[in-house]
């Protein structure tokens, strides 16, 4: 439901008085770190997209069809990615079908659409349509995404670049 009002703790101690503004200006929840993780793909905000990680983050996803590139950190690599997908399809959205939050992680399955403007993977702009899935588990430190473990749907994509 897009806009729908999420009562938290946070939100009914904010409002009881018990919990002043700026504590609850803390740290974003990682609930939250993924909604921003998809709000910044989808408004095209690679530097904000790429403030949501720590400079230590670390990424245990590992794909064959999508190695990382070498001599750059975790981070750069992610940044990379997902600024190459962005070259690729200018006008993508990001949303959320599922999340799972404790106080530490999140696990969101994304979905991803736009239309094919830019090269990617390298195949040339043919215009269409793309939707794919992602799952992805983030752990949370410090108000931040510092480690990561998914599954992306590359070779859903790569068919629908090549169909």
């Amino acid at each position: 439901m897009q806009n729908r009002r999420q009562v938290t703790a946070a939100g009914l101690l904010l409002g009881s008085g018990l919990l002043t503004p700026a504590l609850a200006q803390s740290a974003p929840s990682p609930q939250s770190l993924a909604e921003q993780f998809a709000a910044t793909l989808s408004a095209g905000d690679i530097d904000g997209f790429s403030a949501l990680f720590a400079d230590s983050y670390v990424n245990h996803q590992q794909s064959a069809a999508a190695p990382p590139p070498a001599n750059v950190s975790p981070k750069q690599a992610t940044v990379a990615f997902f600024k190459a997908r962005l070259t690729a399809m200018p006008d993508l959205k990001v949303a959320i079908e599922a999340v799972v939050a404790d106080k530490d992680h999140v696990a969101a399955s994304f979905v991803y659409s736009g239309t094919h403007k830019g090269v990617y993977f390298g195949v040339a702009p043919t215009g269409r349509a793309l939707r794919f899935t992602s799952c992805d588990i983030f752990r949370v430190a410090d108000g931040r995404i510092v480690e990561h473990w998914g599954m992306g749907d590359i070779a859903g994509v790569l068919a629908q670049l090549r169909a």
